[in-house]
C-alpha cells in the first residue's frame, strides 16, 4: 500500500534559484550515495525539462537524512506556470533503486521578474 504526505514547500519562481531540503526519519542517504532524478511538467509527458543529479550539483547530500534539490534560475526561467514533477533515484546501487518519492511542485510567475527573464 501506498502512503501519500501532503507538505508544505517553497513554489518555484520563474527565472529564480530553487532549493528544496528533503529530511527522512531513517538514513536512507549513505556518504558514497548518488541520486539523480528528472523534472517533467507530469508524469506522464515524455519530455525532461531537467536532469538533476548528485554529479551536477542539482540534487545535494547533506546528512544520512538530509537531501537538497537545487533548481539553478536558467532551468526555473524555462517552466511555466503550473506544477512539475520529480522522483528520486540511487544510482550507486545495482540495481538502481528508486526511492518511493513523488514530488509535485508548485511553479509560478513571480511580480519582480529577474532580468535574465527579459521582462522588468
Amino acid at each position: 500500500m501506498s502512503m501519500t504526505h501532503v507538505q508544505e514547500g517553497p513554489v518555484i519562481l520563474i527565472g529564480y534559484a530553487y532549493r528544496l531540503q528533503l529530511e527522512a526519519e531513517a538514513d536512507l542517504f549513505p556518504e558514497a550515495a548518488t541520486f539523480t532524478g528528472q523534472v517533467r511538467r507530469r508524469v506522464e509527458d515524455s519530455l525532461v525539462l531537467a536532469t538533476l543529479s548528485t554529479a551536477n550539483g542539482g540534487i545535494l547530500r547533506l546528512t544520512a537524512r538530509r537531501l537538497e534539490i537545487v533548481l539553478d534560475p536558467t532551468v526555473t526561467a524555462e517552466l511555466s506556470v503550473g506544477s512539475v514533477v520529480l522522483d528520486l533515484v540511487r544510482t550507486d546501487l545495482d540495481p538502481d533503486r528508486h526511492l518511493g518519492l513523488l514530488l509535485e511542485i508548485p511553479v509560478a510567475l513571480p511580480v519582480t521578474r529577474p532580468p535574465e527573464t527579459g521582462e522588468t
